[in-house]
C-alpha cells in the first residue's frame, strides 16, 4: 500500500537536438507523465559522466533515465556505444555503493517520440515503485 503512494523522482538526461523535442511534444500534446520527472538537456548523451548519475542518486533522485540520441547523433557516430559504456560504468559504481543498478535506464528517444517517452516514464516509475525510495538504500561512502 505504501508503494502505491510513492511517486519516484526521476532525473532525465535529454539531448537538445534529438530527444528534447520529443519530450517537449509530450507536454505540448498534454500526454501525461509524472510531475516528479525532471529534465536536464545537454548536447550529446555520450557526454554524460557516471559520477553525475551517482551524484543524482545520492542527492535523492530515485532513478536516472538517459534519453539517448541513438544513431541520429550529429556529434559522434559511436554515440550509442559510448552511452552504453556510461551505463555499464554507472551500474558498476552503483553496485559498489549499494545502489540497485535498476535505478538507471536508457532508451533512444527521437524528436517525435512523445508517446514512447511517456510510456518509458510510466514503466520506469513502476520499476522504481517496486524497488522503493532511494532513501531506503544504504550507501558505501567512497
Amino acid at each position: 500500500m505504501e508503494n502505491e503512494l510513492f511517486s519516484p523522482k526521476i532525473l532525465v538526461f535529454s539531448t537538445d537536438k534529438i530527444s528534447d523535442p520529443g519530450i517537449d511534444q509530450a507536454g505540448l500534446r498534454k500526454i501525461h507523465y509524472s510531475p516528479t520527472v525532471y529534465v536536464i538537456n545537454l548536447p550529446c548523451s555520450s557526454g554524460i559522466k557516471s559520477k553525475w548519475i551517482l551524484h543524482a542518486l545520492k542527492k535523492g533522485f530515485d532513478g536516472v533515465f538517459i534519453a539517448a540520441d541513438g544513431h541520429e547523433c550529429s556529434y559522434s557516430p559511436k554515440c550509442s556505444e559510448l552511452t552504453n559504456t556510461i551505463i555499464v560504468e554507472s551500474q558498476k559504481m552503483m553496485k559498489e555503493n549499494n545502489i540497485n543498478p535498476k535505478r538507471i535506464r536508457m532508451a533512444a528517444i527521437c524528436s517525435v517520440c512523445a508517446e514512447p517517452f511517456s510510456n518509458h516514464m510510466s514503466n520506469f516509475s513502476k520499476i522504481l515503485q517496486d524497488i522503493g525510495s532511494i532513501a531506503t538504500e544504504t550507501y558505501v561512502p567512497k
